[in-house]
């Protein structure tokens, strides 16, 4: 029996016939993975192990944040591989890059996690429960992107500023303006023009978002935002600091380049694109003014009509 119990191993560990190979595994495994992640990436790395107690209080501070009105500005959550990495190209302002733990891999997790340490943004990893949390559940896809509460100006610094600078004040209005890329898109119009800041109403309206800022391609870490509590009363304020308040309207009774009051002290007052300036805000304009359009459009959007008029006015204050 021993005998052929022996000769059993001895067939067993002398097999013959073709070695099963290892199918190409010991190769792959051999093939470099990419950079070395940031320490706050490695797990059990000490970093790490602060950037994940950092997150757990970010998390339970949010949880706590008190909501409705007379609560302070909140952070902006930017969820989505795709858009956390154009707003981090875009430099959009940021607190922090969330990444959630065992995340697979990719391209855009691997430069987000480049570009938000090469900005110096904190990367905090976060279990999947705490990012679905944060994010309401949204699909966050293991990355979530803070962006710091904007801090808006008061209307009446735009005035200071410009008065500051030794100019005539130029200032932009809108009214009831809801797409936040329009905002953007007058921010960065402005900038361009020379103008002095923006005001829009603090309800019903677009604010400094994520989106914004990637529209106004960075003007508006220059460009100042201010919120107006009620419109109407911050356009008569204006006007009795001396600045002519001008609407835009397709039925508007001057045309553009017959205005001469834009070398002035004024603000221009935009509207949507569908519904114009409101009833109470077309009433306090002390005029209203029509941009010629021969190629036949009904109406241009508040980016572009503010653009067209900034222009002007840039061209007169040369």
């Amino acid at each position: 029996m021993a005998g052929n119990s022996q000769r059993r191993n001895r067939r067993t560990t002398n097999k013959k016939g073709a070695t099963v190979g290892s199918g190409g595994q010991r190769r792959r495994g051999l093939e470099g993975k990419g950079p070395t992640p940031p320490a706050e990436m490695r797990k059990g790395h000490k970093k790490n192990r602060v950037a994940n107690a950092q997150a757990k209080r970010a998390v339970s501070a949010q949880s706590r944040r008190p909501s409705g009105r007379g609560a302070k500005a909140t952070a902006e959550l930017v969820v989505g591989r795709n858009p956390v990495v154009e707003a981090l190209r875009a430099d959009i302002p940021a607190t922090a890059v969330y990444v959630q733990q065992y995340i697979e891999n990719d391209d855009r997790v691997r430069e987000a996690v480049q570009l938000a340490a090469d900005r110096g943004v904190p990367l905090l990893e976060a279990a999947r429960p705490e990012l679905d949390r944060i994010t309401a559940g949204l699909n966050h896809q293991g990355l979530v992107l803070q962006i710091p509460p904007y801090e808006y100006a008061h209307p009446d610094d735009l005035v200071v500023e410009a008065t500051d600078r030794g100019e005539d004040p130029l200032i932009v209005a809108l009214d009831g303006v809801t797409d936040p890329r329009n905002l953007g898109a007058v921010v960065r119009s402005v900038a361009a023009f020379g103008g002095h800041g923006v005001v829009v109403p603090e309800r019903r309206a677009a604010g400094m978002t994520a989106g914004a800022w990637k529209t106004s391609a960075g003007t508006a870490a220059r460009v100042p935002v201010a919120r107006a509590t009620n419109l109407t009363r911050t356009l008569e304020a204006y006007q009795k600091a001396g600045l002519t308040v001008v609407g835009l309207a397709a039925d508007g009774d001057v045309e553009l380049q017959d205005l001469e009051l834009l070398s002035g002290p004024v603000v221009i007052v935009a509207g949507s694109e569908g519904k114009g300036l409101s009833r109470l805000v077309g009433e306090t304009c002390d005029l209203r003014v029509r941009i010629p359009m021969p190629g036949g459009a009904e109406s241009l959007n508040a980016g572009v009509a503010a653009g067209v008029v900034l222009y002007e006015a840039s061209r007169r204050r040369a």
